[in-house]
């Protein structure tokens, strides 16, 4: 089954996480995101990227990522450093809706887009890397430190501390907070109202903002990940990624998965512009293997 759903809204694409109840990432999330992020750009004019009602997402998979020797690691961040710088350049407009906790990789994930709309209430988001002795991925470190200032930044990755929405909302990394069910609905309006304008206009002015943030990102990328796999491979960092797996959501959801009927995990994707046609994207695993 797949775990990204790409939906056709007509000028725009919606591309939903659908991997269980947590949404982690996964060696076939990030392969069917990079099919789906090349589809979005030769096919459509914007993106609409959203998770589910409970998780956006809670970032890696550890468990499945915890049983990959060095280079098959190695593989598998070169795909998902891809995947965000791939979002993060295109020049077209991007929103992230997130209805759910955004969490690490996955809180990584929504600050490629543009713009970020998130759901009042209980639902956290942050950059919890450091607590198991792990650099944040590289091109997030960039980009929170660009939209929200270096001090800001350095207090949120320093202490890896997780925040709610409104307090994301306060300081710029979230633009806006909203009902849950109103998230959705306010970030296809975001898009269409964008749409009404010139791309051409926006992809030059979007690539004055990202490009030198690229450019960084790119020369450094690869040392950046010989850091973060020394981090995850160190055997004290070791025993507190496996703690961290065994208390993940994505063991519940793998225990939840067939009791928990599709259509009340995606009762918001159904209900939300239900004109959308939903496009599957199979894994291709290939894309890790040398």
């Amino acid at each position: 089954m797949s775990k990204v759903l790409l939906e056709d809204c007509g000028s725009f694409a919606r591309i939903r996480l659908d991997n269980n109840l947590s949404n982690a990432i996964d060696t076939e999330t990030v392969s069917e995101l990079n099919a789906a992020i090349k589809q979005v750009r030769r096919e459509f004019q914007g993106l609409v990227l959203t998770g589910g009602d409970e998780f956006f997402s809670t970032g890696f998979d550890l468990p499945s990522l915890l049983a990959l020797k060095r280079t098959e690691m190695a593989d598998f961040l070169a795909g998902f450093d891809q995947v965000t710088l791939d979002i993060f350049s295109v020049p077209l407009p991007t929103v992230c809706a997130m209805t759910g906790h955004a969490i690490g990789a996955g809180n990584a994930l929504a600050l490629t887009c543009d713009f970020r709309f998130a759901a009042k209430g209980k639902k956290l988001i942050g950059l919890d890397e450091v607590k198991m002795g792990l650099p944040v991925p590289y091109l997030a470190d960039l980009i929170l430190r660009k939209l929200v200032g270096d001090r800001e930044a350095s207090a949120i990755l320093y202490h890896g501390e997780l925040m709610t929405m409104s307090r994301a909302h306060q300081i710029g990394v979230v633009d806006e907070i909203l009902p849950q069910e109103a998230v959705e609905e306010r970030a296809i309006e975001k898009i269409s109202d964008m749409l009404s304008r010139p791309l051409s206009g926006f992809g030059a002015i979007k690539d004055n903002r990202t490009e030198s943030t690229a450019m960084r990102f790119k020369i450094n990328q690869e040392a950046k990940r010989r850091i973060f796999l020394d981090g995850w491979f160190n055997e004290s960092n070791r025993e507190l990624l496996l703690e961290a797996a065994q208390k993940s959501p994505d063991g519940a959801s793998r225990k939840l998965d067939g009791a928990v009927p599709r259509s009340q995990k995606t009762i918001h994707a159904q209900n939300v512009h239900s004109a959308c046609e939903t496009r599957h994207h199979e894994s291709v695993l290939g894309f890790f293997r040398k």
